[in-house]
């Protein structure tokens, strides 16, 4: 018997299973938290120089003689009615100013000058790490750098720490990751300056993510067959409820360091899971540790009442070894061009889940409460991909989700550039729309993905596509902050603009692909090849999702985090 008959016997989804698949799913909170933690501890509230000399200053106005004294040393924002003040300059005098005639200022003699001293609105935050350390005006591209620094960890952490989990196991790899985590994020929340910041939140986005991965793994690979692909969508339920969290922690804590140290001090229950999680026993037989495997299985079948007297795990047991390379999709026209269409979805729904979620700040009066709505919509997104994926098919519901999300986007450009505030409520819905639609599609491309991929390279291929993904969410914060570079309120749109564009054309290239409902998958490159195209019979095949036409999922196949 090969291992996935074995699960089926033992029951696919068993009282064991479940158990220890819920374990599993609750470090997905504690991702979906690091994965948007930047953008909170990035933000930057509203802001406009200090006033040199002037020891009460605050960003409200708070007397008649404030207010004067600010018109008069502060210009107006220029062209952009989304700022009364200019956030980077401030009027300088000869002489300096005197405060006690502040009427007889005249601006016309005063020169622009830069500041790097402010005040900020304090209404949303106490303190964020960009108004702490000053990343703001000239130096504001440094809060993108440090998020995509972040996500070049995580894509180190997919390669570094999936290569570690085959190789020492899954449950050591559990720990170590864990250690990392807990050491480096409670670090973050004290690193004195922004490079230090740098090095930790790098560490911090390998490790959480490689914690991610094996968590995915390690819980699927005890799920039978029939089982995975809903596994494998509701474990992203978790990453969701991580997101309600911040928003929570975030507007009751207000300071960047509280907010981190809410996040990361819990992490350190995930070290005692050592006592509470086996090892894989899939990952056992691959090292030919027959015996322990052997221990655990028994354990399952009692668990989940099963009763045997048989022995279950032997060298039989081990699946006969795949051939075929990853390099073997770019040998054939049709296998590249369905692989490339693949990657540019990949791409694209990581970017725009990422960046509007980043974006949404910027979108409601509070940025709490546009950022909780974002994380809220995961929930109908997920149960809606549960729902439709077998009755429309995976490539109509693809094209749909993206299309939803990018005609959301788009549509977001008219009541920006020609309604006011009052239509604000109405931007940020067309936004959290267009996050349903790539929530959703997230767990579309998942499941198209590792269907249209042959047997022989899907683990390859799902490696790959996880690489991909992390190039969009690394194009994500500069995407989002890309408005700042334009004046007025079309600088509030273009982001959506990019995203709405890009989620267009992903999901109108999703249609040449080939649809893989009820159609039994590929197994071989030549399998692939001829995947989709007109039958010589006129027989209907039927999709079988068992041990001989769907390979176990690497460790890389996760990557919406």
């Amino acid at each position: 018997m090969k291992f996935d008959d074995i699960l089926v016997r033992l029951g696919e989804f068993g009282y064991y299973q479940k158990r220890l698949y819920l374990l599993l799913c609750i470090p997905a909170i504690s991702t979906g938290c690091y994965m948007m933690m930047l953008i909170v501890a990035m933000q930057s509230p509203e802001h406009r120089c200090m006033i040199n000399g002037y020891p009460n200053d605050t960003y409200d106005i708070q007397s008649d003689f404030h207010r004067h004294l600010v018109n008069a040393t502060i210009p107006s924002s220029e062209a952009d009615s989304t700022n009364k003040y200019d956030m980077c300059n401030t009027y300088s005098y000869l002489g300096g100013v005197n405060f006690s005639h502040i009427t007889t200022l005249d601006k016309d003699s005063a020169s622009k000058v830069k500041c790097n001293k402010w005040v900020f609105d304090k209404s949303e935050f106490d303190e964020t790490f960009a108004t702490q350390h000053g990343l703001l005006c000239d130096d504001s591209l440094k809060t993108s750098h440090s998020q995509m620094l972040f996500y070049v960890g995580v894509l180190a952490g997919d390669l570094g720490f999936g290569m570690l989990s085959d190789y020492i196991g899954r449950k050591k790899t559990f720990l170590i990751t864990s250690i990392l985590l807990v050491a480096s994020s409670v670090s973050a929340a004290f690193a004195p300056e922004y490079y230090s910041f740098l090095v930790l939140e790098f560490i911090v986005g390998a490790s959480i993510h490689g914690l991610f991965m094996v968590c995915c793994v390690h819980g699927l690979e005890l799920v039978g067959p029939n089982k995975r692909i809903w596994a494998g969508i509701v474990i992203h339920i978790f990453f969701a409820i991580g997101l309600c969290y911040l928003a929570g922690v975030g507007y009751l804590l207000r300071h960047w360091k509280w907010i981190q140290l809410a996040v990361a001090i819990p992490c350190a229950i995930y070290m005692f899971y050592w006592w509470f999680i086996p090892e894989s026993p899939r990952w056992l037989i691959s090292q030919g540790r027959y015996d322990e495997a052997e221990e655990i299985m028994q354990k399952i079948a009692k668990v989940n009442k099963v009763e045997t007297n048989e022995r279950f795990v032997d060298e039989k047991t081990l699946d006969a070894p795949e051939g075929g390379q990853l390099w073997h999709l770019f040998t054939n026209k049709v296998l590249f061009i369905r692989t490339m269409i693949l990657f540019f979805n990949w791409i694209v729904v990581s970017m725009v889940y990422y960046g509007v979620t980043m974006h949404a700040g910027k979108l409601s009066d509070s940025f709490f409460f546009g950022f909780f709505l974002m994380a809220l919509v995961e929930f109908p997104a997920g149960a809606a991909t549960i729902a439709l994926l077998d009755r429309w098919g995976r490539q109509k519901l693809q094209c749909a989700c993206m299309l939803t999300a990018g005609i959301a986007c788009l549509c977001t450009i008219f009541p920006v550039l020609f309604g006011g505030d009052d239509l604000m409520p109405l931007t940020l819905t067309l936004s959290m729309i267009g996050k349903f639609g790539a929530a959703a599609a997230f767990g579309v491309i998942y499941v198209f993905s590792l269907e249209l991929y042959p047997t022989v390279v899907r683990n390859g291929g799902m490696g790959a596509s996880s690489c991909v993904a992390r190039f969009g969410g690394m194009a994500a914060p500069y995407v989002a902050q890309s408005g700042t570079l334009v004046d007025g309120k079309f600088g509030l749109a273009l982001p959506l603009m990019i995203f709405g564009g890009a989620s267009v054309a992903a999901g109108l290239l999703a249609l040449l692909l080939p649809e893989t409902l009820e159609r039994k998958l590929p197994e071989t490159i030549e399998d692939a090849k001829t995947f989709g195209k007109p039958q010589k019979s006129p027989s209907k095949l039927t999709l079988r999702l068992d041990s001989s036409t769907t390979s176990f999922p690497s460790l890389e196949n996760f990557t919406k985090l």
